[in-house]
């Protein structure tokens, strides 16, 4: 073959050609310069004929990383709402596991790892995988309603029985009648000992509730005289125990003295604060959320990447008081 390829043909001998210089550099590693000498080419043919090669299709790239996530609408997610990262489930059953694997893949020895009240999040730490020796804390305390069981406790126990590290529950309620009664409550040894590490954590896994009945656990703890008047006050979202209005300004509301539960500062402060959503009704509220700076990392499914992603501010209509 001469060395003139302005205008060449594109027959079996310059494809079999093309094919063994996409192989050896593409595949083998081996640099331009040292396939060009081997073949009679110039770094400038050899450059030309891979370009060839990806033009005509001899050369595909297939990019997977994985069933269970969704590279697209990560990528898209993250680029919208400014994150560090975003991971994208196939559907909502997925997000436990792939927050599971988050997990395993960044704690590391000795960090301090926060475990919130959610229900993905006691699904999440059931599906650990493996975790790196660390302390575990509750951030907030329980759930205040009578019927629910699940406790963050329990998480955190079992995550810290899996790496073998220290735990730090709360045994208290997340909400309390009066800022006074809270206060004395955080001061109790326990708790105090649990929430002092929440001002180092490394990494903070949190549910995003919203503002609407069976939505937060917050809202429905509250009479609807003090509901409506949150929700009068701009209350859209909610972390923690935490209120966040649209444009994601932490509310400074009554419930906000009243909580056992990390601060504002405290997730500000956080190496890594690790959001879970599986369910597109929650997208204003997330929305919200991820507005305030609080999160750094979304663990959701594809129906509510894709409302994140919708045009407009994809209001719902507001749920019962």
């Amino acid at each position: 073959m001469s060395g003139d390829d302005d205008a060449p043909a594109w027959g079996p001998a310059r494809r079999v050609l093309a094919a063994e210089v996409a192989e050896q550099v593409l595949l083998r590693g081996r640099s331009r310069i040292a396939v060009g000498t081997e073949l009679g080419l110039s770094r400038f043919q050899v450059a030309r004929l891979l370009d060839a090669a990806r033009e005509r299709g001899l050369v595909r790239v297939d990019i997977d990383p994985g069933a269970d996530v969704d590279a697209r609408r990560s990528s898209a997610v993250r680029a919208a709402h400014g994150l560090r990262h975003a991971l994208v489930a196939r559907d909502d059953g997925g997000v436990p596991a792939l927050a599971a694997a988050l997990l395993a893949e960044t704690v590391g020895t000795g960090d301090v790892l926060g475990l919130a009240w959610s229900r993905t999040v006691n699904d999440v730490v059931g599906l650990l995988p493996r975790l790196a020796r660390c302390t575990v804390v509750q951030l907030c305390g329980a759930y205040s309603l009578p019927w629910r069981r699940d406790g963050s406790a329990t998480a955190v126990f079992r995550a810290a029985a899996l790496c073998g590290g220290d735990a730090y529950p709360v045994y208290a309620p997340l909400l309390l009648p009066d800022a006074d009664t809270a206060r004395a409550v955080r001061a109790q040894p326990g708790v105090a000992d649990a929430l002092a590490r929440c001002a180092a954590l490394d990494t903070a896994v949190v549910g995003i509730g919203a503002w609407r009945a069976g939505h937060s656990t917050v809202h429905d703890v509250l009479t609807a005289p003090e509901r409506r008047r949150l929700a009068a006050g701009g209350a859209v979202g909610e972390v923690v125990g935490l209120l966040v209005d649209r444009a994601g300004r932490v509310l400074d509301s009554g419930p906000a003295h009243q909580l056992v539960a990390a601060g504002e500062s405290d997730l500000r402060a956080a190496g890594d604060v690790i959001a879970l959503v599986r369910d597109p009704e929650r997208a204003d509220a997330t929305r919200a959320v991820l507005r305030s700076g609080l999160v750094h990392t979304l663990v959701c499914d594809a129906a509510t990447a894709d409302a994140l992603l919708a045009p407009g501010d994809g209001r719902h209509p507001p749920g019962p008081a």
